[in-house]
C-alpha cells in the first residue's frame, strides 16, 4: 500500500481535473411541498440550505477567483489553475440549478431572507476590507470560502455514504430532487480542496484559518436554523409534535447528521488539516459513474485519465 503525505504548500485536488457537468434534470417540473419523504423538517432543513447556495456559490466563486489573480505564474501551479477553472464552472452550474429550485420554493409560499442578509453581510464586509491590500482580502475571502467548503463536502459525503441504506437523509426523496443533492454532493467532494489549497499556497495561516472558521461555523448555524425555522412558519408546520420529532430523529437519531458529521468536521481544527484526508472522495466518484445518465459533460477537454 502506498502512502500519500500531503504538502500544505502543494495543490492535491485529486488524481483527475475537474469536470463541469450539465445536470439532466428537469427542474420544471413542480415538486411536493413536502418533497423530502414527506418530512416537514427534512424538507424545510434542506431548502434553508438550497436557499443560501445562489449567493454563497458566487462569493466562493468570487474569493477563487481574487486569489488566481494572486497565484505566481509558475509551471508548478499550472494545474491548479486547471482545477480553478473547473470549480468555477461546477460551482457556476450549482448556482444556477438552485436558483431554479429556489424559485419553485417561492412558489410555493417560502420566504428566502438568508439570501438578503448573506449579500448585505458581504457588501458590508467589503467595505470594511476596502483600505486592505489585493492579498488580506483574498486571503480573508478564501478563508471564509475554505471553511463553508469544508462543510458543504462533509455534508456531501455523509449523504453518500448513507445513501440507499437505514438512515438515508434523502432516502424518500422525490426523483429529480434527490438526483439534484446527489450530484450537489458528489462535486463538493470533488473540489473541496481548491479554496484550501489556494489558500495555503498565498500564504494564509494556521490562526487565520481557525479564527474564519470559528466565524463561519457561528454563521452557517445561525443561518440555517433561523432559515428553517422561517420555512416551517410559512408552511404552517412550526408547531407540529412530528415536525420536532423528524427534526430530533433527523440531528440526533442513531443515524443523525451531529453524529455522522462532528468528527470530520471537527477535522479542520488539526494543525496539519488537508481536506483529502478527511471522508472518502471515492464516493463521489462512484456516484457519478453510476449516474452518468443523469448529466453531460460540459468540458471534458479537462478531464485527463
Amino acid at each position: 500500500m502506498t502512502t500519500t503525505t500531503f504538502d500544505q504548500t502543494t495543490p492535491t485536488t485529486d488524481t483527475h481535473m475537474l469536470m463541469v457537468r450539465r445536470l439532466l434534470v428537469d427542474l420544471n417540473q413542480p415538486f411536493d411541498r413536502h418533497w423530502n419523504g414527506g418530512s416537514a423538517f427534512r424538507t424545510a432543513f434542506a431548502n434553508a440550505l438550497s436557499m443560501s447556495f445562489p449567493m454563497g456559490e458566487q462569493f466562493f466563486i468570487d474569493a477563487v477567483q481574487k486569489g488566481l489573480a494572486l497565484l505566481p505564474s509558475t509551471p508548478e501551479h499550472d494545474a491548479l489553475r486547471k482545477e480553478i477553472k473547473g470549480f468555477v464552472g461546477q460551482e457556476a452550474t450549482h448556482r444556477h440549478l438552485h436558483a431554479r429550485f429556489n424559485q419553485i420554493l417561492t412558489e410555493q409560499g417560502l420566504v428566502n431572507h438568508l439570501q438578503n442578509r448573506i449579500q448585505r453581510r458581504i457588501e458590508i464586509a467589503r467595505k470594511l476590507s476596502a483600505n486592505s491590500s489585493e492579498r488580506g482580502k483574498a486571503l480573508r475571502e478564501l478563508a471564509v470560502t475554505a471553511a463553508y467548503e469544508h462543510y458543504t463536502a462533509v455534508l456531501g459525503e455523509q449523504i453518500l455514504a448513507i445513501q440507499d441504506a437505514p438512515g438515508d437523509w434523502f432516502l424518500h426523496a422525490q426523483p429529480q430532487v434527490k438526483t439534484l443533492w446527489r450530484w450537489h454532493a458528489s462535486e463538493e467532494s470533488e473540489h473541496k480542496c481548491i479554496a484550501h489549497d489556494l489558500y495555503q499556497i498565498l500564504g494564509g495561516s494556521h490562526s487565520g484559518r481557525l479564527r474564519w472558521f470559528a466565524y463561519v461555523t457561528v454563521l452557517f448555524t445561525l443561518d440555517v436554523t433561523r432559515q428553517t425555522l422561517n420555512n416551517l412558519w410559512h408552511d404552517k408546520t412550526l408547531f407540529s409534535w412530528r415536525t420536532w420529532r423528524d427534526g430530533f430523529e433527523f440531528f440526533l437519531g442513531r443515524h443523525g447528521l451531529v453524529w455522522r458529521c462532528a468528527g470530520p468536521v471537527a477535522q479542520y481544527l488539526k494543525r496539519d488539516f488537508h481536506p483529502m484526508r478527511v471522508g472518502d472522495s471515492q464516493l463521489a466518484r462512484d456516484w457519478l459513474q453510476q449516474h452518468q445518465h443523469q448529466w453531460s459533460a460540459v468540458n471534458q477537454r479537462h478531464q485527463v485519465s
